[in-house]
């Protein structure tokens, strides 16, 4: 594509995919901080950025089992930082619990400053 045209999309495309790794980056330092307070010895934000990458893929494969998908797709999810972080499913599941903790009361602290909604900011 040639002309402006073809620029905007270049610039659009650029823009989704800085956008994607920030958000990848985000979600993996939220990880990282479930992680470390999970007290599982061997995390690091590389080893996070791959736990929620394939978790992600994985649960989002699952998800789309009617019924159940959800549930597979949690224990999944929760599997993949087991063995990422090479730890117990105990260790793993408060890591991903602590995350979702996390991941709500930054949200909350970003509607109390902007002044949005909460399901806004979801």
């Amino acid at each position: 594509m040639h002309g402006p045209m073809g620029l905007g999309m270049f610039t659009m495309g650029v823009v989704g995919l800085t956008a994607i790794l920030i958000a990848l980056v985000i979600a993996g330092f939220v990880l990282y901080l479930g992680a470390e307070l999970a007290g599982i010895k061997k995390a690091s934000l590389g080893k996070s950025i791959v736990a929620v990458v394939g978790g992600g893929i994985l649960a989002g494969i699952l998800f789309m089992i009617p019924l159940l998908g959800w549930i597979l797709g949690i224990i999944a999810y929760i599997w993949v930082i087991k063995v990422v972080f090479d730890t117990n499913w105990f260790k793993a599941t408060l890591a991903f619990l602590i995350a979702i903790a996390v991941e709500f009361i930054v949200l909350w602290f970003f509607r109390l400053l902007l002044g949005i909604s909460m399901m806004a900011a979801l």
